[in-house]
């Protein structure tokens, strides 16, 4: 298990490494990590097939994969772009949660990252999205529920009419929405459909809504709508959000809470 772990983070660092350079080299890259060249290119390979970057002499550089309407970028690229403000966001929003809350997590990366954040006290958790049941599990005393259906591994989460069974017949204090597309006149959106009408159950169930996102998902729009953005109580974003969000959730009366 530790090689495998060993293996995992080494991969995330290279994928950062490449986003915030561009490109990487094999020698460096063995260099860096005290591993074989054979051992790196193995590495690159693996994230060139996911996407995440493309393989060049000698190395590898930055595959510039954005998502639109209709594509959805691969899920490694999703879990390792702009880490560091989603990280930040993510930990803005476990600032929310309060001791014997039940709340309910949306599928994505900035998702994954408010379950790692969340401390380890008296709390019900319920999601739909296999990163955030892994960041949860070793947390004792917090506990999960775990909405079942279909599982989507192009996002690595939940989905299906089990799904929307299960959270019909829940009731929750705060729900955090993650964000494919977020755009003040299209509102939030997302890629696949089965995820919009789920993402809109959870904000019946929900007694509060707080979207969580980056700011590169805003002016993006998807191709299947959740919500107007005036649904929301709460958006947790960074600090390079612009200021025409910011004026908007003064006007529609959200929270905005900048990390």
């Amino acid at each position: 298990m530790a090689a495998t772990r060993d293996t995992s983070q080494r991969r995330l660092q290279i994928s950062e490494l490449v986003r915030q350079h561009g490109s990487v080299q094999v020698n460096a890259l063995a260099t860096r990590f005290g591993v074989s060249m054979q051992t790196v290119r193995k590495d690159l390979r693996y994230l060139a097939e996911r996407g995440v970057m493309a393989r060049a002499y000698g190395g590898a550089i930055d595959s510039s994969l954005v998502g639109s309407a209709t594509m959805e970028p691969p899920y490694e690229v999703k879990r390792t772009a702009r880490l560091d403000e989603k990280r930040r966001v993510g930990q803005r929003a476990a600032t929310l949660v309060k001791p014997g809350d039940t709340i309910a997590i949306d599928s994505g990366t900035t998702a994954i990252q408010l379950a790692e954040a969340l401390p380890n006290v008296g709390l019900t958790v319920v999601t739909n999205d296999f990163g955030v049941l892994s960041a949860l599990a070793p947390k004792g005393n917090i506990d999960i529920v775990m909405l079942g259906g279909q599982l989507r591994r192009k996002n690595m989460a939940f989905y299906g009419g089990l799904t929307v069974e299960a959270i019909d017949a829940l009731h929750v204090d705060m729900l955090f929405l993650g964000v494919d597309g977020f755009d003040l006149e299209r509102g939030i959106t997302t890629h696949y459909e089965p995820e919009a009408m789920l993402n809109r159950r959870m904000v019946e169930a929900a007694r509060t809504v707080v979207a969580i996102t980056d700011s590169s998902k805003f002016g993006r729009v998807c191709l299947h709508r959740i919500i107007p953005v005036s649904e929301l109580d709460v958006l947790v974003t960074d600090s390079d959000a612009p200021e025409s969000i910011r004026s908007a959730a003064e006007q529609h009366g959200v929270q905005l809470l900048l990390a």
